[in-house]
């Protein structure tokens, strides 16, 4: 036997059936409640009479002189009811000046004298008569050109009479009508959840099958409802960067196993040549230093690649400029260039300090590197820019968009860097909601850095 599995508590189909179901309980409750005060009112009933002497017009029976006589009995089987001894119900007919035509056979002394009864334009009234209440209501009728009103009235008793005998059977209909609905509803909503919510579950499946060995994987939206669409779209997008994210990280781990290789093979030959004697000690510390500068630029790339290692504050560029300058200084003396910083009055971005100290000094050190002796290297500051000039050789314009790509190298450099430096730059370009261009400068090569509106950095 097959049972139905149940459903968790945080189930949305759950979730989703429960408030139909508190909706259609609420309503039941409410509809019990709005017959109750029916009934307890009253107002049920006078509704019920206000019809049912709009029915009883049709029945009037009129003389050959056009006045009303009363109601033919032969189409009225209601006329026992007011032609009878009981005095439950009783009716009359006026004409527009409110003179009384015809009575029934409680007679004129059963309707109150004087009072305002008489004015034909009220739709319903009450009045009092020997110790009971009387509901009343009056209908307009035509019959040859003239106007006729048609004024029925029934004691509260005899309607207090009905709605007892109403009320059961409302009670019942309720009950019934309640059974039926939860039944049908109950069964319909869970039918339509369960195939309305498959292709949901179809895509959870899909989505555990993906590993990252098949992260080119996507999933199907083409039968998901069209409110979940949207949601399984920026999931195929997050996996979409997920998967470029991810073949970075491999082409980089490939090329720092490459860089690392070099420089690991050049330091075990001068290592064994020590040991016969040939030793270069020169070569071999200039191996080290070449590998310890490449091990220190991966550990800046993976730090500037995490947004957690930043911390915001209100920075003076002008100031890092200078430091960057400062610090690089030897390294331009020995290249005989000269570092030149502007800034336009005090500039202040949010930024994280450090982070930025590294940025200019990785384009300061760039610049350098490219720029030949006896020139001049200008970093210049204005509002929401940042420039680094150099007035070197430049590169080749279908090479720009190849400058930030890890491990990319330009000729015309002094030194035997990784190739990293730019890429950390972009990367702690992009942590700051800023962007970073290169374009010609004719001569040389000039980097803008934009502090973009609607960034982290925008103050």
């Amino acid at each position: 036997m097959r049972f139905v599995k149940p459903m968790p508590l945080n189930s949305l189909s759950l979730k989703i059936l429960l408030a139909y179901v508190a909706g259609m309980a609420l309503s039941i409750v409410l509809l019990v409640i709005a017959a109750v005060v029916v009934i307890q009112t009253n107002l049920l009933a006078r509704m019920d009479l206000v019809n049912a002497v709009e029915a009883l017009k049709d029945n009037v029976v009129f003389d050959t002189e056009g006045r009303p006589v009363g109601f033919d009995s032969r189409l009225d089987d209601r006329a026992w009811l007011y032609e009878g001894p009981q005095r439950e119900a009783a009716y009359r007919i006026l004409d527009e000046s409110g003179n009384v035509a015809v009575f029934s056979s409680a007679g004129e002394a059963f309707w109150p004298a004087g009072d305002d009864l008489l004015r034909p334009s009220r739709k319903s009234f009450t009045f009092e008569h020997e110790g009971n209440t009387f509901y009343g209501a009056t209908q307009p009728l035509q019959h040859e050109g003239r106007r006729w009103y048609l004024q029925f009235v029934a004691s509260a008793r005899f309607m207090d009479i009905l709605d007892k005998v109403a009320l059961p059977r409302m009670v019942v209909g309720i009950m019934a009508f309640s059974i039926v609905l939860f039944v049908a509803f109950g069964l319909c909503a869970y039918i339509t959840l369960r195939y309305t919510l498959k292709p949901l579950r179809d895509v959870s499946e899909s989505a555990a099958a993906i590993s990252p060995r098949s992260l080119n994987a996507r999933l199907k939206t083409e039968a998901v409802p069209v409110e979940i669409a949207p949601l399984v779209d920026s999931f195929n997008r997050a996996l979409a960067r997920l998967e470029r994210g991810y073949r970075v990280q491999q082409e980089f781990l490939g090329h720092t196993a490459h860089e690392l290789k070099t420089p690991l093979a050049l330091i075990r030959a001068q290592i064994e040549l020590l040991e016969s004697g040939k030793n270069d000690h020169d070569s071999l510390l200039s191996d080290v230093e070449y590998m310890t500068r490449q091990v220190q630029q991966l550990l800046l790339l993976a730090e500037a690649s995490e947004a957690h290692n930043y911390r915001f504050a209100t920075v003076g560029m002008a100031e890092v400029a200078h430091e960057a300058a400062h610090y690089l200084q030897r390294m331009a003396e020995a290249a005989d260039v000269h570092v030149a910083v502007r800034a336009v009055g005090d500039i202040k971005w949010k930024a994280d300090r450090a982070a930025c100290f590294t940025l200019l000094k990785n384009l300061l050190e760039n610049a350098i590197q490219h720029a030949p002796a006896h020139t001049s290297v200008s970093v210049e500051l204005q509002g929401d820019m940042l420039t680094v000039r150099d007035k070197g050789p430049g590169v080749e314009p279908e090479q720009l968009p190849m400058l930030f790509e890890r491990f990319w190298r330009a000729p015309h450099r002094r030194d035997h860097g990784a190739g990293l430096g730019l890429a950390i730059c972009q990367e702690i370009t992009q942590a700051h909601g800023w962007r970073l261009t290169a374009e010609q400068a004719e001569p040389g090569l000039r980097f803008r850095l934009w502090k973009g509106e609607g960034g982290k950095a925008f103050l």
